[in-house]
Formats: C-alpha cells, sequence, structure tokens
C-alpha cells in the first residue's frame, strides 16, 4: 500500500481548522485502517512496516506499507536496510557496514537498447530540460528561463519539482505512471528524452524477458505502478521465515502481542538538491558538500534540442 493509506480518514470532510465541526471517530486519520482492523477476525495480529525500496538495494526512491498478518502467535520482523548514503560524513551516524545506494547507472549501464516504446517530452519542453543539470530541476535554470518555463506555476507555493533530469548518482525518484506529464517528468540523465519503457522495467528490476502489453501508455502503468521486484523479493522471504517460525498450534493469538504493530524502517528517504547561482549540489547531512557539485545549468538562452527521436524513436544510452 502507499504511505498515505495510514492516514486515510474512512469519512472526508472539512476540518475542524477550515470551518468544519469535530471529527467523529469514522472522520479520523487512520479509520481506514480502523476500520479494516475491527473486521478482522480476533485470532489474527497484524504487523505493519513502512519501508523503502531503496533501502534494500533497488535504485530508485519508492515509500510503501507491507502488513502481514497471521494466527501463528508471532510476531513478524521486517529486516533492516541492506543500503545507505554510504559516506564519510555519514560512516558514525549508524549506517557502517551498509552497501550504497543503487542508481540509475547501475540499473542502466548494460542495457544497449533501451527499446522504442516511449511517451516523449514536447518540443517546448525539450528545450528547457536541455538546459537542466544531471539531478536537478526547474531550480537550476537562470531565474528568467524558469520563469518563462513555469508560467504561472513559478509563484505557487508547495512542493514543485516539475522536470527532474535524473542523475546517474543518486537514486531514482519513484517512477509514476505518466513519463512526460508536467509534475511527473523524469528526463534521461544524459539525453533530452523520458525514459521509455523498457527503463522503466529496469529501474524496476524486472526480468530481461519481462513483457508489457497494450497501449505506450498501458505499459508505462504496468511499469509505474508497480511495486520494485527487490520489494518484493524482501517481502517473500518474511512471509517465508515467519511460516519456518511459526509453531502450528490454532488461532490462538500469544499472550503480551498487540493485535496491530506499526513500524517505520527508515522509509523516508530523501536525496536533498541544493541551488545556488546556477549550480546544483548535493546535501546529504550538515556538512561542507562542496564536494558534491554535479552539474551547472547552462546559459540563459534555451536551444533547440538534438534530435532524439519520435514519440517512438530508439535511442541509444550514451
Amino acid at each position: 500500500m502507499v504511505p498515505g493509506t495510514l492516514t486515510t480518514a474512512n469519512i472526508r470532510r472539512d476540518r475542524p481548522d477550515k470551518g468544519g465541526p469535530p471529527l467523529r471517530s469514522e472522520e479520523q486519520p487512520g479509520s481506514v485502517i480502523d476500520l479494516f482492523l475491527r473486521d478482522l477476525p480476533d485470532e489474527y495480529r497484524v504487523d505493519c512496516f513502512e519501508v523503502n525500496a531503496v533501502n534494500y538495494g533497488a535504485p530508485q526512491l519508492r515509500e510503501r506499507v507491507l502488513m502481514f498478518g497471521n494466527r501463528l502467535g508471532i510476531a513478524v520482523d521486517f529486516p533492516p536496510p541492506t543500503h545507505g548514503p554510504v559516506t564519510a560524513e555519514v560512516a558514525g551516524n549508524g549506517h557502517v557496514g551498509l552497501l550504497p545506494f543503487r542508481t540509475p547507472g547501475d540499473a542502466l549501464q548494460e542495457l544497449e537498447q533501451p527499446g522504442d516504446v516511449i511517451l516523449d517530452f514536447s518540443p517546448r519542453k525539450k528545450r528547457y530540460l536541455a538546459l537542466v543539470p544531471p539531478g536537478g530541476n526547474w531550480r537550476a535554470l537562470p531565474e528568467t528561463v524558469a520563469r518563462e518555463s513555469m508560467g504561472r506555476a513559478y509563484l505557487a507555493k508547495g512542493g514543485r519539482s516539475g522536470w527532474v533530469r535524473l542523475s546517474l548518482d543518486l537514486p531514482c525518484p519513484t517512477l509514476l505512471a505518466l513519463p512526460n506529464h508536467a509534475g511527473t517528468a523524469l528526463c534521461h540523465p544524459t539525453e533530452v528524452r523520458a525514459l521509455t519503457v523498457r527503463e522503466y522495467a529496469r529501474t524496476q528490476e524486472f526480468p530481461e524477458d519481462w513483457q508489457f502489453c497494450g497501449t505506450a501508455q498501458q505499459q508505462y502503468e504496468q511499469a509505474g505502478n508497480a511495486v520494485p521486484i527487490r520489494l518484493g523479493e524482501v517481502a517473500g522471504s518474511v512471509v517465508a521465515d515467519a511460516l519456518d517460525s511459526g509453531v502450528p498450534g490454532g488461532p490462538v493469538r500469544a499472550s503480551g502481542l498487540p493485535k496491530f504493530r506499526r513500524a517505520c524502517i527508515r522509509s523516508h528517504v530523501r536525496t536533498r538538491y541544493w541551488y545556488r547561482a546556477g549550480v546544483t549540489f548535493q546535501w546529504v547531512d550538515r556538512a561542507d558538500n562542496g564536494h558534491a557539485r554535479y552539474g551547472v545549468a547552462h546559459s540563459e538562452a534555451a536551444p533547440e534540442p538534438a534530435a532524439t527521436g519520435g514519440r517512438n524513436g530508439r535511442a541509444r544510452l550514451l
């Protein structure tokens, strides 16, 4: 499940601070899960984990909520992260022994043919994406170009991050079903184009011979809405270990175990970007991160993008 499920109300309406009356129990955040637990037979207990696939070797940031129910009278545990931001600055903060986060550079480096199924950007978007350095977005553009590219959205508040160019050195943001939509666009790290369906599949770690069917949009939905294969493998091992350790004895819940347990295992992973004077930095901690510079915005003029093929054009990775 997506993390928002844990805070979803069974009935939604205006909050008290927006002029509405006090919330009833079924209108409280999290009441959907409460309703689920009330309907769950007494002999079952549930362990709920908020996790992020990037912590287990997937090359993208993807938060998910996994729930394991059983009537074996046991507590199910999810394994700790195996990957992390392995740098000298964080080595003293509990990350020793972790493997480095995997990235698009790891996922795509051996993909000789990216495939020909692609929903690409418009020529206008490509003009601006050509100016965005790897790992950056519209904030890395010169101000006049940024205003022109964002239009009225430039003055909007909130988490605006449109037109992200991936970095070969940082985990990929969560893949979504619309690769060329204004709010979900992810540009290839070294080419001015969207990721193909095959590159989506590679980032999700699908087997190389996996086939997607339907229209281009349907194929993106299948690849983008999937849970990373790596996370599915870890979850499967959790179920197998629980079955191996459970002692059959009927539907009796062991004494002292709560009916529902919720744990967050470093799910809120962020790769933070810092922009100053047109230069893009990575900021992992509060130390001096000047060494993390990896891209410089181009000049004020926005050139026409180089030809990268049509809607279904074929392109090779650099």
